[in-house]
């Protein structure tokens, strides 16, 4: 069996990784592959928190291009992630993972008040911890909730599950089929080049906190925990030794 390389990691998902092929909304389907490769993670001891976007159901920073007051249309962002955090939630705790919300907003009919000591203890207790409604405050993004969350329960590693690419390059191959994979960069690079590993303020974050990046493709089951292991997978931004 495959030994755990870290004790504790940050799970990125973007909102539109549980939308599926739609590109918006939740797709049961999807949600319940995801929570089965969480599970399956957790086994191996590795303690599990989660930050969920939520990009699949609304866009603070489309409603604001649009003539929203910034602060409100970054709430309804806020609360979308919510959403999408209770949907995954409920996924996991049909395979009988304890699992608990925190949210940076409170809430309490549907999910307990995000509390620094209160998530530790959850993670050292074996439960699954997902942050939701971000930061608690507009202007700051859910990968900036990632790194700050990061932080502050010390985790190892922030692994970065992205959708459509399978790691960080020079440019989209989408569009560029000489397109140039990273295995690794650095924190600096990545912000000089604007690489869009994260926002800048998440990037800044982690650099300053010594918080390495693994960024990979969410598409193929599995890579969640070939990513929480520290096989030789995506992109690694901060410099971590890897298994192969």
């Amino acid at each position: 069996m495959d030994v755990a390389k870290f004790k504790r990691v940050v799970l990125k998902l973007s909102g539109e990784a549980l939308a599926g092929t739609k590109g918006y909304g939740i797709d049961p389907v999807i949600v319940d592959s995801i929570a089965r490769q969480i599970k399956e993670t957790q086994s191996t001891g590795i303690e599990m928190a989660i930050v969920v976007g939520g990009g699949n159901i609304w866009r603070g920073m489309a409603g604001s291009a649009k003539g929203m007051d910034r602060a409100t249309a970054d709430y309804m962002g806020m609360l979308a992630t919510v959403m999408n955090s209770l949907a995954l939630q409920d996924a996991l705790e049909n395979y009988s993972v304890n699992t608990r919300v925190q949210t940076a907003i409170e809430m309490r009919q549907i999910a307990e008040p995000y509390i620094r000591r209160r998530a530790i203890r959850h993670l050292e207790k074996g439960r699954v911890v997902i942050f939701a409604a971000g930061t608690g405050n507009p202007y700051f993004s859910t990968d900036t909730t990632a790194a700050l969350r990061a932080a502050e329960i010390e985790a190892d590693v922030i692994l970065m599950a992205k959708k459509n690419t399978d790691g960080v390059y020079d440019s989209d191959p989408r569009y560029n089929p000489d397109a140039k994979k990273f295995k690794e960069l650095e924190y600096i690079e990545v912000l000089k080049r604007g690489l869009g590993v994260m926002d800048s303020t998440a990037t800044s974050l982690c650099m300053d906190n010594k918080i390495p990046i693994i960024v990979f493709s969410i598409d193929e089951p599995g890579n969640i925990m070939q990513a929480a292991l520290g096989k030789d997978i995506g992109t690694i931004v901060g410099g971590i030794k890897r298994d192969g």
